[in-house]
């Protein structure tokens, strides 16, 4: 048996058979050091750039989750349960919207909704109250 080797390519003779072994890189005679697989760096958790982009994203998760409706206790008051109801009409902007109790009673116009302060107001004997909602002390119920 006679064996060729041509610039990577591999011919072998067996008796009246020709086989053509081309050799691929990465495959044969080379080692794979699987660098897809691997994520890069192991992450510091102990960082203050870890814990800061941690903050930022549990106030995002916590302000999507207020914005889309879903029910939430105040650590204040843990009796009542509210959600943000946003108005939709021709002559209402996106911002206005209302928090409504359990039953579904109106509580308070809302005026501003940021990344984690909620601001609105309520007129109380005509008067008018401002009332402002920290989202960090919000916790939401299923």
């Amino acid at each position: 048996m006679a064996k060729v080797k041509l610039n990577k390519v591999e011919l072998k003779n067996v008796k009246n058979v020709g086989v053509l072994v081309v050799e691929k890189k990465g495959v044969a005679g080379t080692k794979d050091d699987k660098r897809t697989s691997n994520p890069g760096r192991p992450v510091n958790k102990k960082s203050a750039r870890y814990k800061r982009l941690q903050k930022q994203a549990l106030y995002a998760k916590v302000n999507k989750l207020f914005v889309s409706g879903k029910k939430f206790k105040i650590n204040i008051d843990k009796n009542n349960t509210y959600a943000y109801s946003r108005s939709t009409g021709k002559y209402i902007t996106s911002e206005q919207g209302c928090l409504v109790d359990s039953i579904g009673n109106h509580v308070c116009n809302i005026d501003y909704v940021g990344r984690t302060k909620v601001k609105g107001y309520k007129f109380v004997l005509g008067k008018k109250v401002n009332v402002e909602l920290n989202l960090k002390n919000v916790y939401f119920v299923s």
